[in-house]
């Protein structure tokens, strides 16, 4: 019996430690807009994974594959020169108006993120437009225990919100509340 009751005490001391030991958490986030705009208007600005003009944020698009599962693009932000979000298209389907995509490259400097993948989506909403849904999913930039302030999930969650935010903003100045 003593030994049961040692073997359990021991493990019971054993659990924080374990607790602390694991690393950082899978962050999801979905920012979404309604737009006046009907969902084909809206899909034939957003829906071509090659174009993301739509963007502020995009100097330029440059990619192969059209849309195409495994099509790739890199993202040139800013400005010529400027810096660059590698992404591949992994789910792509029209007919819903939704495409998924993941980014394969990016300097965490840029956005500090890893492992991160996104959704977007446009159905039709109550009002006659449109709903547009951002939804993604990531690690912080910095993987390992105690990061650095701008790599931290809080950094993480805020950089991918003001992207996000950023777009859907131009979307509804576009096409209207």
């Amino acid at each position: 019996m003593p030994y049961i009751r040692n073997l359990i005490l021991t493990f019971l001391l054993l659990i924080p430690g374990i607790a602390l030991a694991h690393g950082p958490t899978r962050q999801k986030l979905t920012l979404a807009v309604d737009v006046a705009a009907a969902p084909d208007a809206v899909w034939a600005v957003i829906g071509n994974f090659q174009d993301m003009s739509w963007h502020p944020a995009i100097f330029s698009t440059k990619g192969e594959g059209g849309n195409a599962i495994d099509a790739t693009r890199v993202l040139t932000l800013e400005k010529e020169g400027g810096p660059t979000i590698s992404e591949v298209l992994y789910k792509y389907d029209a007919a819903k108006m939704s495409y998924s995509y993941r980014i394969n490259e990016v300097d965490v400097a840029v956005l500090p993120v890893t492992n991160y993948s996104s959704h977007l989506t446009v159905t039709p909403n109550a009002a006659g437009g449109s709903h547009i849904e951002w939804r993604g999913a990531f690690y912080r930039g910095y993987p390992n225990n105690d990061p650095p302030e701008n790599l931290n999930d809080a950094a993480a969650i805020a950089a991918v919100t003001a992207v996000y935010k950023a777009g859907l903003d131009a979307l509804e100045k576009k096409f209207g509340k």
